[in-house]
């Protein structure tokens, strides 16, 4: 029998022509996506669900779902779709993650000519029949300097643009290293640098903990005066409301925004402020994107139905059938290893070296590079996945390499992670045991044997009495609980480590506290997906 899929979303026919040619029984219900209680009345007879955003796949609706093998999600954002009900119920999310990266580069281009030219407000007054040819006196791009907030896969298409418009582009972004800043022809700055010396700054940067935000009311007041300021990337970057208020004063010149930390947005402090460009999040909004990823996206679940190839998978890695069921706990443990140093490195990173010993060298080392080069960029980027992850390493002048070798020691394979920065080298080694659990069973050289939970801290510090005390004390004052602990060292009265296995997050106050103790030299909390 034929696997059926459902178009539920508005994908183009020629993308429904693909499921058929290939094989595939579809039924294109564009607007059925709209309609939640009818949706789950038939989503049980379907193997595929081909979507954009308007259909949600929650929890509930998976719930129903009992012969879906794989989700189809036209575009890069997945924030519709229940990932961990998905991965519960075994089903394969897929995504088409640069499909839209040339439309969304271009859009922020033309916004930032509108902004530059005033485009809206001179094509309105003209509409209505006025001819106020002195009142709207624009600036050249030519010449000006153009400071990028992100410098990955889009940002990078932006500053070839730019470029070729004649501007200087300054690039913050802390995982852009200098080969690669050279080779895009940017300066690679700090981003006080970049606010203190920009025309015009765009953001393409994921919306993170560390990025939420990130041009706040005390950076934007560090902007140089007349800045313009574009946002296509996402909402929640910029203090919308500190904005509005310096470009009233006359601080910020202009502001030219895709997206608003509120969507839709229906009302925004920035609307109907002089020389400001709003669009209504129109950044992959083009017919040749919108194809791009509806084909891609066809082809893609057209694969996994048919043959079980899998590609662009957001919970899965790509890896054949056979591998799967052997490969899963060492999948598991190279993200964990690279979850690690991709939490504890906040400097640019130049190389990410990968050893393999005994049984894991004799596995798919590429499903493995993936996943662990994946846990160490999703950090700073949560929409990296296996397959986007070499890509984007790659992109970044992140040089990548393979060792394997026999095996040499106690374990029957471990596989041991190193990060280089220009200022240091990180390494983490780890196994997976007979119960199919992964471990870490070395860090920084120190061997120990220690679990992988939701919610950990790691410090360093010198061997000395009253470590466990102060840590147990500042955990016990501030209602942390500690589960479990793992301790290792190289030697009395040499360094030491400490892994806490915590019921909850820890709270940031709480580790500032610990590190104000003088005791540590690393105080950082972890998050890994046990799950």
């Amino acid at each position: 029998m034929a696997p059926k899929v459902l178009v539920s979303d508005k994908l183009s026919e020629t993308a429904v022509q693909i499921f058929r040619d290939r094989g595939v029984e579809v039924d294109f219900m564009p607007d059925l996506g709209k309609d939640k209680e009818k949706l789950q009345e038939v989503i049980g007879k379907y193997d595929g669900l081909a979507i954009r955003s308007a259909t949600k796949a929650t929890e509930k609706l998976l719930e129903a779902a009992d012969n879906l093998k794989v989700i189809g999600r036209a575009g890069i954002g997945v924030d519709n779709v229940d990932l961990n009900a998905a991965s519960k119920k075994g089903i394969i999310v897929m995504n088409t993650p640069f499909g839209n990266s040339i439309t969304t580069a271009e859009h922020a281009i033309s916004m930032m000519m509108a902004v530059a030219r005033q485009i809206p407000e001179a094509n309105a007054s003209t509409h209505a029949g006025k001819w106020e040819k002195s009142r709207f006196m624009g600036v050249e791009l030519t010449g000006k300097t153009l400071g990028l907030i992100g410098c990955g896969n889009i940002g990078s298409i932006v500053a070839d643009r730019a470029l070729g418009l004649k501007m200087k582009v300054l690039a913050y972004d802390p995982f852009l290293s200098e080969e690669r800043a050279a080779k895009l022809g940017v300066h690679k700055v700090e981003l006080d640098e970049a606010l203190k010396r920009a025309d015009f700054i765009t953001l393409h940067v994921p919306m993170t903990e560390k990025t939420a935000n990130i041009l706040s009311a005390e950076n934007l007041k560090k902007t140089k005066k007349g800045v313009r300021i574009v946002n296509c990337a996402r909402g929640g970057l910029v203090d919308e409301a500190a904005l509005a208020e310096l470009l009233k004063e006359g601080h910020v010149a202009g502001a030219a925004f895709d997206v608003f930390a509120e969507e839709p947005a229906k009302d925004n402090v920035l609307f109907n402020l002089p020389n400001v460009v709003v669009t209504p999040h129109l950044g992959a909004s083009t017919t040749e994107a919108q194809e791009n990823v509806a084909l891609q996206v066809a082809e893609q679940m057209s694969d996994y139905l048919l043959t079980g190839a899998v590609t662009n998978a957001i919970n899965m890695p790509s890896i054949t059938a056979e591998e799967a069921k052997v490969m899963g706990p060492w999948i598991k443990l190279a993200g964990h290893l690279g979850a690690f140093v991709g939490q504890m490195t906040d400097e640019p990173i130049k190389a990410i070296n990968i050893l393999y010993d005994g049984v894991a060298a004799e596995m798919n080392t590429a499903a493995l590079n993936a996943a662990a080069i994946a846990g160490v960029l999703k950090p700073a980027n949560p929409e990296i996945n296996m397959v986007s992850a070499p890509v984007v390493a790659k992109e970044r002048g992140v040089a990548t390499s393979t060792t394997t070798q026999g095996k040499s020691g106690t374990f029957d394979g471990y596989i041991k992670l190193t990060v280089v920065t220009d200022s240091r080298e990180r390494s983490i080694a780890g196994t997976v045991f007979s119960d199919g659990k992964p471990r870490f069973i070395q860090i920084k050289g120190i061997n120990i044997d220690a679990e992988i939970g939701e919610h950990m801290l790691y410090t360093t510090n010198k061997d000395v009495p009253g470590i466990i005390g102060a840590l147990g004390a500042t955990m016990g004052a501030h209602g942390v609980n500690i589960a479990n602990f793992t301790l290792g060292r190289t030697g009395i009265g040499e360094s030491a480590i400490a892994l806490l296995y915590l019921d909850q997050p820890l709270p940031l106050h709480v580790q500032e506290e610990l590190f104000a103790t003088g005791l540590f030299q690393q105080v950082r909390p972890l998050e890994f997906a046990v799950n």
